[in-house]
């Protein structure tokens, strides 16, 4: 018998077909027990709460900034300080942030202008302005972007209640997308990345440590290295979490969602977004990011219909984007995210051109930061490469 090329393509398309539509079933079931809770890790049933500290790192205008800001300041929490910080008097931000501090008071919010530059990671060097004012040995670090419930800060600080908790991060839903790129990126947190990161943590397969909220004592951050040592790191988050878990101590994603909102200027932009969150996966993990080709349903049941051209190849398509979209409803529902059930259209068009990211994040070893381009290392360290001429 002939060895048939294109008989073999799509023997080994099936493989991802197949592999991906049993993982969009099985994140239904890991994502819902995921916000069942974790007892193992939540203290006595006494309220823990220490005086704590939070970081607000605060770079340029975004979409709903005030709002997001004002959610930090609202909190049902006895004793916190907020610290916001931008690195340029000039930042048009920095009108908002005094403004919020005059209505809630000094007392309460900082507001710092630090030009520190540590190294090439921008929300690293506007932390390190935004630590030397806080007062307190649990620091929180709460991206601009986030919109928070009054209830955040006891939730996150909670675990840290057990001393062999070294650090503790939410899980988050990106919201307020409005245009088709706003969407689409939407769609790749939410119904992609999230659920990929509650069937890790559930299954045991790898740890996380999402960066928009992340609670740690400042003593433990000092052991670790101190924020110092992150300056130069593409993935400062990931970097964290692989400190705190190879030290011994738990890392904590706890079952508690907040949004996230979603602001890119254009197309490209969500682009080049893609291709560098991709690219930034890739460096903190390379085996899981190569592995996750194996669960790719959509991309490879397209290339399945088109080889065989026929009734087969067309239905295979077919059930492929049902079993995933519904899968994707169903986890959806579970996070109460009804802006992914709206966008769920696009999420065929999003899977497809997720490969081509994927592909990319193999061919780029450069970011551009602040008109600087970076090299990246093996290591997730970005270094000085060359400046950008306008």
């Amino acid at each position: 018998m002939l060895f048939n090329p294109i008989h073999s393509l799509q023997g080994l398309c099936l493989i991802p077909v197949v592999g991906g539509s049993v993982f969009s079933l099985l994140t239904v079931a890991t994502v819902k027990r995921f916000f069942k809770g974790s007892p193992s890790i939540t203290p006595q049933k006494n309220p823990f709460t220490p005086p704590v500290s939070v970081l607000k790192p605060v770079r340029g205008l975004e979409k709903s900034l005030e709002r997001n800001l004002r959610t930090i300041a609202t909190q049902d929490y006895p004793n916190y300080q907020i610290i916001y910080s931008v690195q340029d008097a000039q930042d048009p931000a920095y009108p908002i942030l005094k403004e919020i501090q005059r209505e809630f008071g000094s007392d309460r919010i900082s507001v710092v202008i630090s030009t520190v530059e540590a190294g090439a990671n921008g929300k690293v060097n506007n932390l390190l302005g935004a630590i030397q004012e806080a007062r307190h040995d649990i620091i929180i670090i709460s991206d601009s972007d986030t919109h928070l419930r009054p209830d955040y800060i006891s939730n996150i600080v909670n675990p840290l209640a057990n001393p062999n908790v070294g650090c503790v991060c939410t899980p988050f839903k990106v919201t307020k997308a409005d245009s088709w790129y706003e969407k689409m990126e939407l769609l790749t947190m939410n119904a992609d990345f999230m659920p990929s990161v509650m069937f890790a943590e559930v299954t045991g397969a790898s740890n996380s440590c999402l960066g928009p909220s992340i609670a740690i004592r400042r003593s433990t951050l000092d052991k670790l290295g101190g924020l110092e040592s992150l300056a130069d790191y593409l993935v400062e988050d990931y970097e964290i979490g692989r400190r705190v878990w190879t030290s011994g101590q738990k890392m904590v994603l706890l079952p508690y969602m907040i949004d996230v909102v979603v602001d890119l200027a254009s197309g490209q932009n969500w682009w080049s977004h893609q291709v560098y969150w991709d690219q930034n996966t890739y460096l903190a993990r390379p085996s899981a990011f190569i592995s996750t080709v194996l669960i790719r349903s959509i991309p490879f049941a397209l290339i399945f219909a088109l080889l065989r051209s026929d009734l087969i190849g067309l239905g295979i398509l077919l059930a492929t984007i049902v079993i995933r979209m519904i899968s994707a409803m169903m986890v959806a529902q579970i996070m109460k995210d009804k802006e992914t059930i709206k966008n769920l259209y696009l999420l065929p068009f999003r899977d497809v051109v997720g490969l081509i990211f994927w592909g990319l994040a193999f061919t780029q070893r450069t970011v551009i930061w602040r008109g600087v381009e970076f090299k990246l290392t093996s290591h997730g360290k970005m270094v000085k490469h060359r400046l950008i001429q306008n």
